[in-house]
């Protein structure tokens, strides 16, 4: 089965969570998305998979997203677009596989998808 891990090395959870697919005997697919952006398409395929609204996958704690979108009421293509724009807002890490997706807060959650 082909996994797919969207991941942030500088992020001690999505690390943890490759790890765990590792020891699982799964050799994922990475993509780094702070280097390899995501689409449009892609974010709300993902998002689709999740089966959660697009504010659900924003990391509201960065100052970016404080700064500028807090309060403000925005449509979901809209924080799509703020999420393409600054994929350091996009929740991580991700997992997915033909079994579904799901985000690894705890890491353990991704064990879901295997």
């Amino acid at each position: 089965m082909e996994v797919t891990i969207y991941h942030n090395p500088r992020c001690s959870k999505s690390r943890q969570a490759l790890s765990l697919l590792e020891s699982k005997g799964n050799k994922p697919i990475v993509v780094e998305y702070l280097k390899n952006p995501l689409t449009t398409e892609q974010l709300s395929q993902i998002i689709n998979e999740l089966n959660i609204k697009p504010i659900d996958l924003v990391r509201k704690n960065e100052s970016i997203w404080k700064e500028n979108y807090k309060g403000k009421e925005l449509s979901d293509d809209e924080i799509i677009k703020v999420m393409i724009s600054n994929p350091i807002l996009i929740e991580r890490p991700i997992v997915s596989s033909s079994k579904g997706a799901a985000v690894g807060r705890p890491p353990e959650n991704v064990l879901s998808v295997l």
